[in-house]
């Protein structure tokens, strides 16, 4: 939900979501956003047929679209420059880092099992053209290697938010925006912190209500 809530998009733009999952992410943004077209691309076939159910419950059918695809080839079910904007939650883990949960579906999510950051990224770049938005949230102790990536991959970084749990705690997650071979100079926002006491800051209760009321 910070993803959606942190990504800047046009009316009538078109969005991709690299690993959508179960198509959350295309959901909200089709309730936060006028795109007029949004694609979640996700490997895996079960997931795929999840999001495609989602979709048709939340009468989306026309704007949001689930494809089954890889991001490792994504050339096989997209066309290069053909979008606006794209968004991306990938998995955060390298192999090796943390427990690998049983189940496939959460293991691949949250590790690098199917694709690592690079292959996000390279994915990202190659269906942007000149000027076109890449935003995505990652580990803020593997910022940079993100930075590092956009860069290889010429998106330049342009915005930059951190995400701590509590004041006062480093953070724990960042948001970036970066612009397909993108001028020099980034915006360093004021932090997002989550918790105040035992509830939700008001801004995170905001960005809540903004995606699921749908107004």
């Amino acid at each position: 939900m910070l993803l959606c809530a942190f990504a800047r998009i046009g009316e009538g733009e078109r969005v991709v979501d690299l690993g959508t999952g179960n198509g959350v992410i295309p959901l909200v943004l089709a309730r936060r956003s006028g795109a007029a077209r949004i694609v979640g691309v996700e490997r895996q076939a079960e997931m795929v047929e999840r999001a495609r159910r989602s979709v048709v419950l939340n009468g989306l059918q026309g704007r949001v679209h689930i494809i089954e695809g890889d991001v490792r080839t994504i050339s096989r079910v997209l066309e290069p420059q053909s979008v606006d904007v794209v968004v991306c939650n990938p998995p955060f883990r390298a192999p090796g880092r943390g427990r690998v949960a049983p189940d496939s579906e959460r293991a691949t999510a949250r590790h690098e099992l199917a694709g690592g950051l690079a292959d996000f990224v390279a994915a990202a770049s190659w269906l942007l053209p000149d000027g076109g938005r890449f935003f995505i949230v990652y580990l803020a102790d593997r910022v940079d290697e993100l930075l590092a990536g956009l860069r290889k991959f010429h998106l330049a970084p342009k915005r930059l938010r951190c995400v701590h749990g509590r004041r006062g705690e480093a953070a724990r997650m960042v948001l970036v925006e970066g612009r397909k071979n993108g001028g020099p100079g980034v915006i360093i926002e004021p932090p997002l912190v989550i918790w105040e006491g035992e509830r939700y800051t008001g801004e995170v209760l905001r960005i809540y209500d903004e995606d699921f009321s749908g107004d």
